[in-house]
C-alpha cells in the first residue's frame, strides 16, 4: 500500500492509501479511519460504500463519521466507486455508467468485465488487505452505504452471510432490477440475462431466502429521488414477507444529500457498534 495522506481527526487518524488491485486490474484508492483506541488494540471495522458520481473523499470530509467512530473505537473502510485509470473504460456521457458508478457487482460483458469486478473487490480483497495490514479485528465487520452504495452494501450482506454482524443504508437503491440506474448498469455490466440482475438485486435476494441478520435504513421523505429509483417500500415488503429484521425509518422532509446522512451518521454508527460488541 502507498500512503498517500494521513491526518490525525479526533485522536485518530484518517489516512487514504493506493494499491495494486489484482481483483480490478488497476490502481486501486481507499480511505480509512482508525480511531485513537487502535493505537493500542485492534478494533472492529465498519465499511462505508458511496453513491453514483462518488470517489472515497466525499463520505470522510461530508458524513462527520470520524468523530462518532473516534467515540465508539469503530474503523471506517471507506472504498472508491469503482476502478479508475486511463485504461479502464468508461462512458464519459453518462454519470450513471462507468468510473464512479462501479455498482458493486461483477461485470462480465465486455468492455467491463476485466476491471469492473467491485464486488469480489469490496467482498474479499479489500478486507484480506485491511485485516493484513491494519490493526482492525478479522472478521468482525458491520456494512453501510448510500443510494448506489446502500445497495451495495445491502446485497454484499445479503449474499454473504456471516460475513457482517449488521448492516445499514440510507436511501438505498433496493430494487436495481426495477429502476433506471440499475437496469442502465445491470444490462451493460452483466448483460441481458435476468437472473444474474437476480443476484444483485436486494429485495430479490431477501424474497429468493437469504439469511437475515440486522438491518436499519433511513430514507428521506423529500428524497427526488425516492418515487422511481429507490423502491424502499418494496425492500420492507420482502422483509415483512420472509421475516427479516428490518428497522425502515422514512425521516420526514430529508433529501437524498450528505446533508441528511451526516444528520443520522452517529446513530447508524450506535447501531453496528450494538452488534459488533455481541
Amino acid at each position: 500500500m502507498k500512503q498517500l495522506e494521513h491526518v490525525k481527526e479526533w485522536g485518530g487518524w484518517l489516512s487514504r492509501y493506493q494499491h495494486a488491485s489484482r481483483t480490478c486490474h488497476c490502481d486501486m484508492t481507499f480511505s480509512i479511519y482508525l480511531p485513537p483506541q487502535a493505537a493500542t488494540a485492534a478494533v472492529p471495522a465498519v465499511y462505508w460504500l458511496s453513491g453514483l458520481t462518488c470517489t472515497d473523499d466525499n463520505m470522510r470530509t461530508k458524513a462527520g463519521a470520524q468523530r462518532y467512530a473516534a467515540e465508539l473505537g469503530l474503523a471506517l473502510i471507506i472504498p472508491d466507486t469503482s476502478p479508475r485509470g486511463d485504461a479502464v473504460p468508461d462512458a464519459v456521457e453518462r454519470y450513471d455508467l462507468g468510473q464512479g458508478a462501479g455498482f458493486y457487482v461483477n461485470a462480465t460483458q465486455a468492455p467491463w468485465s476485466e476491471h469492473y469486478q467491485m464486488y469480489d473487490y469490496i467482498t474479499q480483497e479489500l478486507p484480506a488487505l485491511i485485516e493484513a495490514e491494519c490493526p482492525v479485528i478479522a472478521g468482525l465487520r458491520s456494512i453501510t452505504g448510500h443510494s448506489m452504495g446502500g445497495h451495495g452494501a445491502l446485497m454484499c450482506a445479503l449474499k454473504n452471510p456471516g460475513m457482517y454482524r449488521s448492516v445499514s443504508a440510507f436511501a438505498p437503491i433496493c430494487h436495481p432490477t426495477l429502476c433506471g440506474w440499475g437496469q442502465g448498469c445491470f444490462s451493460a455490466y452483466l448483460g441481458d440475462e435476468q437472473a444474474a440482475w437476480q443476484s444483485y438485486d436486494a429485495t430479490a435476494l431477501v424474497q429468493a431466502g437469504a439469511e437475515p441478520l440486522p438491518i436499519l435504513i433511513d430514507q428521506g421523505t423529500d428524497d427526488e429521488f425516492l418515487a422511481e429509483q429507490l423502491y424502499p417500500q418494496d425492500f420492507a415488503q420482502a422483509c415483512q414477507t420472509r421475516g427479516v429484521p428490518l428497522q425502515l425509518r422514512m425521516q420526514e422532509g430529508y433529501d437524498h444529500s450528505y446533508h441528511f446522512i451526516s444528520s443520522f451518521m452517529g446513530e447508524h454508527l450506535a447501531f453496528h457498534r450494538e452488534y459488533l460488541s455481541r
